[in-house]
């Protein structure tokens, strides 16, 4: 069994940062993509940020030059660093890991798995 647990939200004024981690445990032969969404009351989930194994990263254009996200791969765990905070960036943050569990004859199993998310407020 996999879990993820998120940490590091709360509540910052427009302009502060945050960094939000998530660790992954449990049954781990290897982490693939790892990526954070987000969402707000009545809208839908929308990813925010996402990076490889191997360190490459994409984002939300929303987010770009704000956000920073890293990875730990020792520690099964991975960041989102949020600078420059928007009452828009108000919204529960997500973890979601593609987890290989296991090879089976050279076949690599893997289940992509969630968070139970954080929440984030930014507000004067």
């Amino acid at each position: 069994q996999v879990q993820l647990v998120e940490s590091g939200g709360g509540l910052v004024q427009p302009g502060g940062s945050l960094r939000l981690s998530c660790v992954v445990s449990g049954s781990i032969f290897r982490i693939n993509a790892m990526v954070w969404y987000r969402q707000a009351p009545g809208k839908q989930r929308e990813l925010v940020a996402s990076i490889t194994r191997g360190g490459s990263t994409n984002y939300a254009d929303s987010v770009k030059g704000r956000f920073t996200i890293s990875r730990d791969n020792a520690k099964n765990t991975v960041y989102l660093q949020k600078n420059s905070l928007k009452p828009e960036d108000t919204a529960g943050y997500y973890c979601n890991a593609e987890v290989v569990s296991t090879v089976v004859s050279g076949t690599p199993l893997f289940h992509t798995h969630w968070g139970q998310g954080t929440q984030v407020t930014v507000s004067s």
